[in-house]
């Protein structure tokens, strides 16, 4: 179950620093893996960066493609982002061995993961230098989805089910979830 989520608002799915899981497919194969280090850079046309270490697999399926999915899991499946990554996808399909249910994307190949809250499917922006150099990825987001239960009118409200709320990565199998939300109004003078 998702909604569309606008261009302009995009950004709002990575602002609060989640882990995700990034979903990578080309040439008949896919793969996906955990990542921590995402973050919106732009908003619109809306753009994000990603740091995906050269020698993995899913660096490999997302230049040979030009694209990859950025999936916002929340805590009900946290133990199978914990689980694809820690083994590469050269050595095993995480989807078969792990169970990984997928849905299709809106606009390209890679797979969106299932179970997971928000999705923002994106372009490779080509920055060979910043690429090799720092493992930096630059997408262009070509469609982006959210949970409707969660994520609602450009804000995230988790509610009362905690199995919704997103995760933030610690080390050693420890993660936070996202807490409660407070409203500041702003001072005028």
């Amino acid at each position: 179950m998702f909604s569309p989520v606008a261009q302009e608002k995009a950004y709002r799915l990575l602002n609060h620093g989640p882990v995700t899981l990034i979903s990578s497919a080309a040439n008949g194969a896919r793969n996906v893996m955990a990542a921590a280090w995402a973050m919106p850079l732009d908003f619109s046309p809306a753009r994000v960066a990603v740091v995906v270490d050269k020698a993995s697999y899913t660096r490999e399926l997302i230049e040979a493609s030009g694209s990859f999915i950025i999936n916002i899991p929340c805590a009900r499946i946290a133990k199978s982002v914990l689980a694809v990554g820690s083994v590469s996808g050269r050595e095993l399909d995480k989807f078969a061995h792990f169970a990984i249910k997928t849905l299709p994307a809106e606009k390209l190949e890679a797979p969106r993961i299932a179970g997971c809250v928000g999705w923002l499917e994106c372009m490779l922006i080509r920055e060979e230098h910043t690429q090799q150099a720092y493992d930096l990825l630059i997408g262009e987001v070509v469609a982006a989805s959210a949970d409707p239960r969660v994520f609602r009118d450009g804000h995230w409200e988790f509610g009362d089910d905690a199995s919704l709320a997103t995760l933030h990565y610690v080390a050693g199998g420890q993660f936070f979830v996202t807490g409660e939300s407070l409203f500041v109004e702003a001072q005028t003078e």
